[in-house]
């Protein structure tokens, strides 16, 4: 790569997770879940019974927003709250049956949209993406835990 092209990999990685983003929030916009509430419910069916404060880290949000958050979700019936048997401090967030359902929903548009991102590419250019962006993971991931997304094959929404 030449230096040009290295100096501008922050930009294209950051207008790219954007424009995924706005395409997924437009498609999902009817849902009457906001994109900070989907992220939350994608988080939540792929990890039920997280702990609130593991919510707040993975979303890079404040633990006092992530409880708003999960006050509206709850009141909705989207999520519910059980104490941690372990640790009476600790609320852990489970999906309820409505937001299983929404799950899918999501899963079926973030496959939609991530078609349309890789539109005009081989089978061959679409796997040494994913494959450049799991590498660039895991090099600047210093020993976090993983997101969930970087390795499991999974579409992530």
């Amino acid at each position: 790569m030449t230096n040009d092209e290295t100096d501008r990999l922050g930009l294209l990685v950051h207008d790219v997770a954007r424009l995924i983003r706005r395409r997924f929030e437009a498609k999902a916009s009817g849902s009457g879940l906001s994109a900070a509430q989907w992220r939350l419910l994608v988080r939540v069916a792929k990890e039920p019974g997280i702990a609130q404060a593991r919510l707040a880290e993975l979303l890079e949000i404040e633990p006092i927003s992530v409880s708003r958050l999960v006050d509206r979700m709850e009141e909705g019936g989207w999520i519910e709250r059980r104490p941690d048997a372990n640790d009476r401090r600790v609320r852990l967030i489970f999906p309820t049956g409505k937001s299983n359902d929404a799950y899918g929903k999501v899963k079926s548009m973030a496959g939609e949209v991530y078609e349309a991102a890789l539109a005009g590419l081989s089978p061959e250019a679409r796997k040494a993406t994913i494959d450049g962006l799991k590498a660039i993971i895991s090099n600047l991931s210093d020993g976090e835990a993983s997101s969930g997304c970087a390795g499991s094959g999974e579409k992530a929404a």
